[in-house]
């Protein structure tokens, strides 16, 4: 049996899972060499390494990629298209918020369900699964004729984008080098910012092409109802690819005493990196050591879930009662000593970010809707809580409220480059810290604007600077916590940020009409007090995954 002994920032282990049988192998050349069969034996992090690093990353960064900007379309979908569907389902500004809630809720269900389940059955599994629930129930809201169904369809999409987004990073990573990790991993985190442009540019192109209504049934099927059914594809098409083509994570496999996948994974990577190269697979003749993987961390004893024995109670609210306490199990290990601390401020980071973010976020074409006439959003309060939802003028629809949101989700760039140059060698936790005080910052300054050009040049200015902790978070949050636990944590935290923004909008709807300052503020203080709670994260520069 091998045991990891974990030091600062859960990086550096004494011994790592290796290929063949550890017991019979020394150190000879920085490699461990079986003395029986004179064959060299490789950790996960060596094995990544020798597998060399090609065209089967850069197709992994595609896909995985191409998944991540699916679910920011997802998200981001509802807040494109409030400016005109407001009107045809007659929605208040309260209302509003409650849509806008409706699909973190799902994410905040999603996000810990599917991680626990990733961490137990599989990354690529969940992926397909959940990326599925995310387009087929995107796409049925669609069809919804009333406000409360819409809301529900909305609300189920939303447990399905909660599912893949901890678990891409997780699967992700697992295939990276600890040396490209930060990278490989920033530069996933940019495809949020495609998904983020091609949401906008997809609104600002059929939302105001009122010719591609048509009438379905008794249902009008306006522009607005397309372009859901069009946000639904990426999510859709990503599916399909993984359920095809894609591997499952080799780290889960060989924790998981899967040591035939594993190899067949390796090889894969192996072949795709090194196509026309005459070097040989080193592992042919290798099998894994079917072992159990636990974690030893200051008396905290973490098991792989493949090799634990359970007693399945023999009555149904027993076995109900046993399955709840073995998946809330997960978090209580998140904090138990020497997690707690950084569990604790991961925490505060992920509310004030997400409350911050998407409270302000989702709110962004509202608020630029209400400047179309001059004037800051707040100074144009009273004319907005006059106009009632049954009397509200959404045709024409106004195109700059589109084309604001297409410059302001370009203005991300920026940072994502930032983060892939600096990420490496600054580390996450320092580009957290700096992101989140200078966004602080900036939302207090749209609070102080008076001109819609100003508006927009402070909204850009956020962007840029807040998606560098978001980024940031992705590359962090992976090298914090070992494999057993790494999905389950993401999405526990991703969950905790859903409750933050379900928050954010409330109060953004209730607060928009009456009190406008009230919100934007408070944003600017939680985005502050994050970024001095991420000055006390462990440093994880570079680190190994455990």
């Amino acid at each position: 049996m091998t045991e990891s002994v974990l030091e600062e920032g859960l990086g550096n282990t004494a011994r790592q899972p290796l290929l063949g049988n550890p017991d019979a192998s020394v150190r000879k050349n920085g490699r461990n060499f079986d003395e029986e069969d004179g064959q060299t034996r490789f950790s996960y992090e060596e094995a990544v390494e020798e597998t060399g690093f090609g065209l089967f990353h850069g197709a992994l960064l595609v896909v995985c990629g191409w998944a991540n900007a699916s679910d920011a379309v997802e998200i981001l979908c509802v807040s494109f298209l409030l400016p005109t569907a407001r009107c045809d389902l007659l929605l208040s500004s309260s209302d509003m918020g409650l849509l806008t809630a409706s699909i973190f809720l799902g994410m905040m269900v999603g996000g810990y369900v599917w991680g626990y389940l990733a961490d137990q059955r599989g990354r690529r599994r969940v992926l397909v699964l959940s990326l599925t629930v995310n387009g087929v129930f995107g796409a049925l809201a669609s069809l919804a004729p009333m406000f409360w169904l819409f809301l529900l369809l909305r609300f189920v999409s939303g447990v399905g984008v909660g599912g893949s987004i901890p678990v891409i990073f997780s699967y992700f990573s697992e295939f990276q080098a600890r040396t490209r990790r930060g990278v490989m991993i920033s530069a996933l985190a940019t495809f949020w910012m495609a998904g983020n442009i091609l949401a906008a540019g997809l609104a600002w192109l059929v939302i105001p092409s009122t010719s591609l209504s048509f009438q379905l049934g008794s249902l009008q099927f306006q522009s607005w109802r397309l372009f859901v059914v069009l946000c639904s594809i990426p999510s859709l098409s990503s599916a399909l690819v993984f359920g095809l083509v894609m591997p499952e994570s080799p780290k889960f496999l060989m924790e998981a005493g899967r040591e035939a996948e594993a190899i067949a994974v390796f090889q894969k990577m192996f072949m795709f990196n090194h196509r026309g190269d005459t070097k040989p697979f080193p592992w042919h003749s290798l099998v894994l050591q079917q072992m159990e993987l636990p974690l030893e961390i200051s008396g905290l004893r973490i098991v792989s879930g493949s090799h634990k024995e359970h007693v399945v109670p023999n009555t149904k609210l027993r076995r109900l009662i046993h399955t709840l306490k073995e998946g809330l199990s997960p978090i209580g290990k998140l904090f138990t000593t020497p997690l707690t601390s950084r569990s604790v401020i991961l925490f505060v980071i992920f509310f004030s970010i997400s409350f911050g973010y998407y409270g302000l976020w989702m709110w962004f074409p509202e608020l630029f809707k209400r400047t179309e006439d001059g004037g800051s959003p707040c100074s144009n309060v009273s004319r907005s809580s006059s106009v009632h939802p049954e009397n509200h003028t959404c045709y024409p629809v106004q195109t700059a409220v589109y084309m604001e949101g297409f410059v302001t989700a370009a203005a991300n760039l920026p940072g994502n480059i930032l983060t892939i140059l600096l990420m490496d060698s600054v580390g996450g936790k320092v580009l957290i810290s700096f992101s989140l005080l200078v966004s602080g910052v900036s939302v207090f300054f749209i609070w102080l604007v008076k001109t819609k050009l100003q508006s927009l040049a402070m909204s850009c200015l956020f962007s840029a600077v807040s998606v560098i902790s978001w980024n940031a978070l992705d590359v962090i949050g992976v090298e914090l916590y070992p494999t057993q636990l790494r999905s389950s944590a993401l999405g526990f935290f991703t969950g905790v940020g859903r409750v933050a923004a379900i928050l954010g909008n409330l109060v953004f709807g209730q607060l928009l009409d009456t009190s406008c300052a009230i919100p934007i503020l408070l944003v600017a203080a939680l985005l502050f007090s994050g970024g001095l709670s991420a000055i006390l994260l462990p440093r994880t520069l570079q680190t190994e995954l455990t």
